[in-house]
């Protein structure tokens, strides 16, 4: 009888190892169905890369079918318009340059929303204004969908490395379903609140950010006029109280460090028309919050006379190289 219990057991057992396997198959094929993917500039191509590598079919598409190729040439399918890839994927990552961009790709003639399924997660990791993000949060949910805002901090490296910090606003409930994509992307994933909420830590991040950038490139300058060492002054500064992002991890000084856009003449990186812009709708928010930000307006304004004497393309660490040339070197 004991014998008999044993084998009816080890039968139960393996019957149950067999339906957990099952179940944990269902789970894992459920997980890798497709993924669009809209915005293959410097930040979207390397975060879509990931995702492949993390085993998701990817979708994807740009206004620049140059843009596409790299991606293509990785494994994913490219379409031809926004509203194509929403007709064949249900969840869908966003990365744009500008409100403007946003707008047009999901409520465009071609936008997401015109083919968008019930049900379909959308979610946005450009840097835009808030209130733009909770504009297409509701027209998303007229049309059964949800949308997330999610933009990113740490650069082009950080995207290639899976190692960005997404700040997301949303739903609460969706946040799960939001993170299991963009825990592929990035190393930190905060929720931040409602739809909205990611975008309001991401421009203060990036405020702070032009303004440490700026500082960081003054400081360097000096240091260098009074005879200083570049390396030098920088490992002092990083084991000192004055360390920053801008100092330790992104030097603005042609030569300090290797592997950022200093060491190859600012290109690559995060655009100084892209700091500009985001400078801008933090003035904005700021303005409409009554909120007093006389450095954040001071670095704005930096930033858009640099776009105006030729350094709209180079990365915004590029500051340094515009304050050598304001002083005639």
């Amino acid at each position: 009888m004991a014998a008999l219990f044993r084998g009816s057991w080890n039968s139960l057992r393996r019957c149950s190892k067999h339906v957990h396997l099952s179940l944990d198959f269902s789970r894992s094929m459920a997980s890798k169905t497709p993924v669009g993917f809209i915005g293959l500039g410097n930040m979207g191509t390397p975060m879509a890369r990931n995702l492949l590598k993390n085993g998701y079919p990817v979708i994807a598409t740009d206004n620049f079918p140059e843009s596409c190729k790299e991606l293509q040439d990785h494994g994913a399918q490219i379409l031809d318009t926004p509203a194509d890839v929403a007709d064949k994927a249900d969840r869908i990552i966003t990365m744009l340059p500008s409100s403007p961009n946003v707008i047009e790709v999901y409520t465009g003639p071609n936008g997401i929303l015109k083919r968008v399924k019930k049900g379909t997660l959308l979610i946005d990791s450009s840097t835009i204004d808030p209130s733009v993000s909770k504009e297409m949060a509701v027209a998303a949910e007229k049309m059964g969908a949800v949308f997330m805002d999610a933009p990113v901090s740490g650069g082009v490296g950080a995207a290639s490395l899976a190692k960005l910090t997404f700040m997301v606003g949303g739903v609460e409930e969706e946040y799960n379903a939001a993170q299991e994509l963009l825990t592929c992307m990035g190393a930190n994933v905060v929720y931040c609140g409602q739809v909205g909420a990611g975008q309001a830590a991401k421009l203060c991040n990036n405020m702070l950010l032009a303004i440490g950038m700026i500082g960081t490139a003054e400081t360097m300058n000096l240091g260098i006029r009074l005879g200083l060492d570049p390396k030098l002054l920088a490992q002092i500064l990083n084991m000192s109280s004055g360390r920053c992002w801008s100092s330790d991890s992104y030097n603005p000084v042609p030569g300090v460090m290797e592997g950022v856009p200093s060491a190859n003449n600012y290109q690559g990186g995060y655009g100084t028309t892209l700091m500009a812009k985001d400078l801008g709708l933090a003035q904005s928010t700021a303005t409409n919050t009554r909120t007093s930000v006389p450095l954040g307006s001071l670095a704005h304004q930096i930033y858009r006379i640099m776009c105006a004497r030729g350094y709209a393309n180079k990365d915004f660490s590029s500051v340094f190289q515009f304050l050598r040339e304001e002083e005639g070197q």
